[in-house]
């Protein structure tokens, strides 16, 4: 896992080299399609809901998370003739979104699959393809495929804006940084370990992050971990945060979030919580108890940077617990449900 961790430069150089030529067809397969719904499983959901918020944020156009259900399960016939469809999945070979990418054709939508394996099922059934570059995945938690996919959900919110994100030329720099300096990682590391329970929070494009990290401490830390947004957390689940809590809160360095995150943390240290902030602005790194450094990025393109301060302080936590992060228990790279293989 670390050493995958560590390739996350050169993969993010290597896929966006491969997709950003491909924006062009993105916004032909988009035009006369307002409405984008994104479909995904584990991880690759986490990477669809940054795709969500920036589809609407940068794109301005109306987005959602199919459920995948709806096409496997209830069989329901959908009119989305109107729709551009996207579908993620790592191995490109997850029965049940395949059988979601087709169902969305026959539903009149058009589609684009985003994976890192070119010649996948998914990736024959799709209108047009994303192909990831991170090369091979060894370790079970997702890193360096979900990065990609991140980057992959940014070239296609350029597409359909009808221009490129400023500063996506700049995320393999700001990421090699990160690796290299670790700058408060090891203090987050001892902070989680003090405390049995732990929450992430984030919110608006930084709350994928918030939910993968989360994913992340599960499968690795086998710690039990809710992974919300701070207006959800506000909303009654900061009633169990208590002086057993380290409270993980994920930020950009600016935007509109920021101010409220800020907010929240000495609301999080009177029930008597620990801190640890991952990225943010002095003010946040102030207020917490402790602070991870984020990456010098927009808050657009910020959570590519962000999920991998927190990939290092998860993967460092596990081997602290005496936990092999590279095969956590009871998991496998491909995970088998009643309808097929998920990922």
């Amino acid at each position: 896992m670390l050493a995958e961790i560590l390739e996350q430069p050169e993969a993010l150089r290597r896929t966006l080299r491969r997709l950003e030529p491909l924006g062009d067809d993105l916004a032909r397969l988009g035009t006369g399609r307002p409405q984008v719904l994104f479909a995904a499983r584990g991880s690759s959901d986490n990477a669809a809901t940054y795709g969500r918020y920036l589809t609407e944020v940068v794109a301005g156009r109306a987005a959602a998370l199919v459920a995948p259900s709806v096409a496997t399960a209830y069989r329901s016939p959908v009119r989305l003739e109107h729709a551009l469809v996207v579908v993620l999945s790592q191995s490109g070979e997850t029965a049940e979104l395949v059988e979601t990418l087709t169902w969305a054709r026959g539903c009149g939508a058009a589609t684009v699959a985003v994976t890192n394996v070119g010649d996948s099922s998914l990736a024959r059934h799709a209108d047009l393809v994303l192909v990831t570059e991170a090369g091979p995945e060894h370790a079970v938690p997702a890193t360096k495929t979900f990065t990609t996919q991140l980057a992959a959900m940014a070239v296609l919110a350029g597409a359909l804006a009808g221009a490129p994100l400023a500063g996506l030329e700049q995320v393999p720099g700001a990421v090699s940084d990160l690796l290299e300096h670790r700058t408060g990682v090891d203090a987050a590391i001892e902070g989680l370990l003090a405390r049995p329970r732990t929450i992430v929070t984030g919110r608006g494009l930084g709350h994928a992050v918030a939910a993968e990290l989360a994913l992340k401490l599960e499968e690795t830390c086998l710690r039990v971990v809710p992974g919300l947004s701070y207006a959800d957390l506000r909303h009654g689940p900061i009633a169990v945060v208590d002086d057993q809590t380290t409270a993980v809160v994920v930020a950009p360095r600016d935007g509109p979030v920021l101010d409220g995150l800020t907010r929240l943390v000495p609301d999080l240290q009177a029930r008597g919580a620990a801190v640890v902030a991952i990225g943010g602005d002095a003010a946040l790194a102030g207020r917490a108890d402790v602070a991870v450094a984020g990456p010098d990025l927009p808050e657009v393109l910020a959570p590519i940077g962000l999920v991998v301060a927190g990939q290092l302080v998860v993967e460092g936590l596990a081997r602290r617990l005496g936990l092999d992060p590279d095969s956590p228990r009871g998991l496998r790279k491909v995970t088998q449900t009643e309808l097929g293989v998920r990922r």
